[in-house]
């Protein structure tokens, strides 16, 4: 239970604003440990805009903060909370790194998310989903359970692996379901660690780690020497970024910072929005009346044809179950920053060094901004209801300069396969089979999402 840690709270202290009081030492980590969004949902919810956890670290909830920290005064802040652990298993890529280089390494990768761009690689999303709806066939007999979830990850791997790297990474699937998990796992547990041992300790956790960054590893080395060894411009972001120079010296990059980006977009590339549609498929299971308004819509713009990218702009409902799916389940459910210097939020002084930890999961139910806040209504995302709500209400992609560089791939990407999806089966979450979210550096379903498929 984490009713202790909302009972009493701490005196605001060095002009700071009030918080839960945790326990001597590790502060309120073991309840963030225990049930990390029910914890941030409790203290958002009786300390408001601005709490203070301890140990040097502030939870923000209030749209208009987040925008003067993501956007209005980002030259300020940089990335803090997991990222030093985070950079254990991703390196020096375009989620962790800072300052000019980051500047670089995202005008390098920039061209492969343009709009142009994206139109052209929505044929090799459609071809990766049809083939994957043809092996959907085995399931409708008998109504045989699978893993939602599961299956998303296997397609958002095999789109990211053809569209951005023009190679094939479907034998990979198993590899990449154990290793991952594993991974961020350990990078979480390292993050709510009030002393966490050194890496090169030989302790279970850190060789499990180990390998698995070692399996992750191998997969994207080999794409890179395959590149190199064909020579071949493909056009795409793995080219783009292996023909990049640097302005000064000249250099192309190395094989280990390429390694970084490549290990960065692979993984946050299909993770993400494997999860975006994992949930989405969970919460259309549980309201079978959006379902059939859904599938209305997709009839009624596509027929039985295969959509395109031209079909979008149509398929608006659609999009709106996917926004309010992430509004509920955004997939990158904390962002952190930390001042470089001294700074002031809601009247309280802001230390350089110390955390800040922004919420899309608590801000996307703060009550002030969404009537009946846990309830799954698309109708949220009309035109008129979005722009009567603060920019910073819905931010599943971040904000600011460093929004996530692939939100427009992720939408167009999940709104296809939804629309395809839902042109031939319906969904239905097998009774009985327990979901619930895991907070590791996205969120995922803890026990994967198990469904029947029924054809239309």
């Amino acid at each position: 239970m984490l009713r202790n840690q909302t009972v009493t709270s701490s005196r605001p202290n060095r002009n700071r604003p009030p918080g839960p009081r945790g326990l001597p030492i590790v502060g309120v980590l073991p309840y963030v440990r225990r049930d990390s969004l029910r914890f941030y949902l409790a203290t958002t919810r009786r300390y408001g805009d601005i709490a203070y956890l301890g140990r040097g670290f502030y939870a923000i909830n209030n749209p208009s903060y987040i925008k003067y920290i993501l956007q209005d005064h980002n030259s300020n802040y940089v990335k803090g909370g997991a990222i030093p652990n985070l950079k254990l298993l991703v390196g020096e890529g375009l989620l962790t790194s800072e300052g000019g280089f980051w500047r670089r390494q995202r005008r390098l990768a920039q061209p492969a998310f343009h709009r142009q761009r994206l139109g052209l690689l929505a044929a090799t999303m459609t071809d990766a989903t049809v083939e994957m709806l043809e092996r959907w066939q085995t399931f409708t007999v008998g109504s045989q359970p699978f893993d939602v979830a599961a299956e998303m990850i296997r397609l958002t791997l095999n789109i990211v692996s053809r569209t951005l790297f023009s190679t094939d990474m479907s034998g990979d699937t198993n590899t990449v379901r154990r290793a991952l998990p594993t991974s961020l796992k350990y990078v979480r547990q390292r993050s709510l660690s009030a002393f966490p041992p050194p890496t090169h300790w030989p302790l279970p956790s850190n060789l499990r780690f180990q390998q698995a960054r070692r399996a992750l590893d191998a997969i994207v080395y080999r794409v890179i020497e395959e590149r190199r060894c064909s020579g071949r411009d493909h056009g795409d972001l793995l080219s783009m970024l292996m023909l990049a120079t640097d302005e000064e010296t000249g250099e192309a990059m190395d094989d280990r910072q390429l390694r970084d980006e490549v290990m960065t977009i692979f993984l946050a590339g299909h993770e993400t929005t494997a999860n975006a549609l994992s949930w989405t498929f969970y919460l259309l299971s549980l309201h079978p009346d959006i379902e059939r308004r859904m599938h209305a819509e997709v009839v009624e713009v596509l027929g039985d044809r295969t959509p395109t990218v031209d079909d979008l702009s149509r398929l608006s409902y659609t999009r709106q179950v996917l926004d309010e799916s992430m509004r509920l389940y955004p997939p990158a459910w904390l962002i952190s920053r930390s001042p470089i210097q001294d700074d002031e939020i809601g009247g309280y002084t802001i230390p350089a060094g110390e955390t800040i930890l922004i919420s899309p999961y608590t801000m996307h139910r703060n009550p002030a901004y969404w009537d009946n806040p846990e309830g799954f209504d698309p109708e949220r995302f009309t035109p008129e209801k979005q722009a009567a709500r603060p920019r910073f209400a819905y931010f599943p992609f971040g904000g600011g300069p460093r929004i996530c560089i692939g939100n427009n791939f992720a939408l167009m990407e999940s709104q296809l396969i939804l629309a395809m999806i839902s042109q031939r089966y319906r969904l239905h979450l097998v009774s009985g089979h327990p979901v619930a979210p895991q907070t590791m550096i996205t969120l995922r379903p803890r026990y994967g999402i198990l469904m029947t498929l029924h054809q239309r």
